[in-house]
C-alpha cells in the first residue's frame, strides 16, 4: 500500500510533463488581409496560453495586403513563443506578401517542390476608361524602396540571405525549396508535418530548446467572423462594395428620408476600409454598432413626426370616402417623375387644368379592381420628414 502511494504522485508528475508537450498547429491558405492578420495573432495569443513548444503556420499564398502584412510580421517579432512558417502542401507558394511573412518566421521550412519570392508590391485599381493605369513614378519609386528595406530588416533579424531578399522585391526572384535552402533563405524541408516536428526536435530557437517529436498536434481554427471576412476579401469584392457604397449614397441623396439606401451604402463603405486595412477590425465592428444606432434613431424620428411614414412600407392607398371611392396614396420623386413621363395624357391633361390620367386598382388578395379610376389630384409640395408626394384617384 506504501508503495502504491508512493508511485501514485510520480505518475501523475510524467503524465503532466507528457502532456506539456503541445505544438500548437494553423493553416492559411489565400490572399493575405485584416482577416488573415487577426488570426495569426489571435493564435499567437491561443498557443502561448497552452503552453505550446510553438505555432506551426501551415502557408499558401499568392500574397495580399502590405498592411496586413506588416501586423503579421510585428506579431511574429514580438511572438512570446517560437512561429514556425512551413509553406505546404507540395505546390504550395509563398510569393509577395508570403515571402515577407516566411523570412519573417522565427524557423522558415518549406515542403519539397514550393517556391517562394516574388515580393515586389504592386497596386490595386484600374483605369475606368479601360487603359492601362500608369502609377506616380515618384509613389511607385517609394514603395519599392520601402519594401526593400523592410525585407532588408527582417532577413537581418533572422540571420537570413538579404541579398537574395533584396532580389525578390526589386527583381520579383522567385526559387524552389531546394534552391531556397541552399542560399540560406529558410531552414529547412520536410515533406510532412510529422517530419517537420521530427526536424524541429531538439532544435534552439530564441533561446529555448525544441521538443516537438511525438508531440501533440493542437489546431486553432478560425472564427466565424474570421472566415467570413477571409472568404469575401477578394479585390473584385472590394470594388463592388465601393459602388454599392457611392450608388446608396446618391440613392439617398436623390430621395430624402428613403433612410435604407443611405444605411446600406455606408455600411458597404465601412466594409470597403476594413477589407482595405483603412479600419482595425475593433474600430469596424464600433462604426457599424454607431451606424445602427443612428438609422433607429432616425426611424424613431421620422415616425415621431409623421406616423403615416410607417405605411409607407405596408400600404400604397387608403381609402379616405366610398361615395365616390376615393383614394390617397403617396410616392417617392423618382416615381413621380416617371409617372409624369409616362402618362400619356398629360398634355391634354394640362391644357384642361387637370390630371385626369386614368388609375388601376390591385386589392391586397392581388385581384384588380374592377372599375377604372381617375387621378385627380397631386401635390406640389413634398413631405420633407418622408421624402414623398401625396396624390388621390376618384373611381366612380
Amino acid at each position: 500500500m506504501k508503495t502504491a502511494l508512493i508511485c501514485w504522485p510520480f505518475w501523475l508528475v510524467c503524465a503532466a510533463a507528457v502532456a506539456a508537450e503541445k505544438v500548437s498547429f494553423i493553416k492559411i491558405d489565400g490572399a493575405i488581409g485584416p482577416a488573415t492578420a487577426s488570426y495569426i495573432s489571435r493564435s499567437i495569443e491561443e498557443a502561448r496560453t497552452q503552453n505550446a513548444q510553438c505555432l506551426v503556420i501551415q502557408l499558401n499564398t499568392p500574397g495580399g495586403l502590405l498592411d496586413s502584412t506588416q501586423t503579421i510580421v510585428q506579431s511574429f517579432l514580438g511572438s512570446p513563443l517560437p512561429v514556425v512558417v512551413y509553406v505546404a502542401p507540395t505546390g504550395a507558394t509563398a510569393t509577395s506578401a508570403g515571402c515577407f511573412i516566411t523570412i519573417a518566421a522565427s524557423v522558415a521550412a518549406m515542403a519539397p517542390a514550393t517556391t517562394i519570392g516574388a515580393a515586389h508590391p504592386v497596386t490595386l485599381g484600374g483605369n475606368p476608361t479601360g487603359g492601362e493605369q500608369k502609377p506616380d513614378d515618384t509613389m511607385k519609386q517609394k514603395l519599392e524602396n520601402f519594401s526593400v528595406s523592410y525585407i532588408e530588416a527582417i532577413a537581418g533579424k533572422r540571420h537570413r540571405n538579404v541579398d537574395w531578399a533584396r532580389s525578390a522585391v526589386r527583381e520579383s526572384a522567385s526559387i524552389s525549396a531546394e534552391k531556397a535552402l541552399e542560399l540560406k533563405v529558410i531552414d529547412l524541408i520536410a515533406p510532412d508535418l510529422p517530419e517537420l516536428l521530427k526536424q524541429l526536435n531538439g532544435r534552439e530557437v530564441d533561446g529555448k530548446k525544441l521538443k516537438t517529436a511525438g508531440a501533440e498536434v493542437s489546431e486553432i481554427k478560425m472564427s466565424a467572423s474570421e472566415r467570413v471576412f477571409q472568404k469575401l476579401w477578394r479585390p473584385e469584392v472590394m470594388f463592388i462594395l465601393m459602388l454599392i457604397a457611392i450608388y446608396g449614397i446618391i440613392g439617398e441623396m436623390t430621395t430624402p428620408g428613403a433612410i435604407l439606401p443611405g444605411a446600406v451604402g455606408a455600411i458597404a463603405l465601412v466594409l470597403a476600409l476594413y477589407m482595405a486595412a483603412i479600419l482595425p477590425v475593433n474600430v469596424t465592428g464600433l462604426v457599424l454598432i454607431a451606424l445602427a444606432l443612428i438609422v433607429l434613431f432616425v426611424a424613431a424620428l421620422l415616425v415621431w413626426r409623421s406616423p403615416e411614414a410607417l405605411l409607407l412600407a405596408t400600404l400604397l392607398a387608403t381609402i379616405v370616402s366610398t361615395d365616390p371611392i376615393r383614394f390617397e396614396f403617396t410616392f417617392d420623386e423618382a416615381s413621380y417623375l416617371r409617372y409624369l413621363r409616362n402618362a400619356k395624357q398629360l398634355s391634354a391633361a394640362a391644357e384642361s387644368g387637370s390630371l385626369a390620367v386614368p388609375v388601376r386598382l390591385k386589392l391586397i388578395d392581388e385581384q384588380a379592381f374592377s372599375h377604372e379610376g381617375k387621378v385627380d389630384f397631386l401635390d406640389n409640395v413634398i413631405d420633407r420628414s418622408s421624402g414623398t408626394i401625396r396624390g388621390r384617384a376618384v373611381f366612380s
